[in-house]
Order: structure tokens, then C-alpha cells, then sequence
């Protein structure tokens, strides 16, 4: 049988921690920025992590 392949959009978008958690990158930070606060934008610098619930689906994506 072979072997399922990587799913490249999920590649670019995730990573796997040591620890086992998806990080990705938070949204609303690509364009638009002028009207949003100095305070918020910092913010959205933070990484986010991959809930509970989608886990499962992101690591059949990336095949972990």
C-alpha cells in the first residue's frame, strides 16, 4: 500500500511542537492594518494553538 502524502497547504500552515500542539499563526494580520490598534496587531503577533477538537484532522493532514 502506499504511503499517504503530506497535504502541502497544511505543511505551510502548521507545526508540530515537542510537546505535541499545533501552532499556526493567528488571522487578520495580512492587510487592512491602518484601522486596527497598535495593541491589537501586537497581539496577533502571539502564536495560537490547534483546539482539541481539530487536532485529530491537522494530524492526519500532516501525517503525525
Amino acid at each position: 500500500m502506499p504511503k499517504q502524502k503530506t497535504r502541502s497547504t497544511a505543511k505551510k500552515r502548521f507545526s508540530v511542537k515537542p510537546s505535541g500542539k499545533i501552532k499556526h499563526a493567528k488571522q487578520n494580520r495580512r492587510h487592512i492594518l491602518t484601522k486596527k490598534a497598535p495593541a491589537r496587531k501586537m497581539a496577533l503577533r502571539q502564536p495560537a494553538y490547534v483546539s482539541k477538537v481539530d487536532e485529530k484532522n491537522v494530524k492526519t493532514m500532516l501525517n503525525v
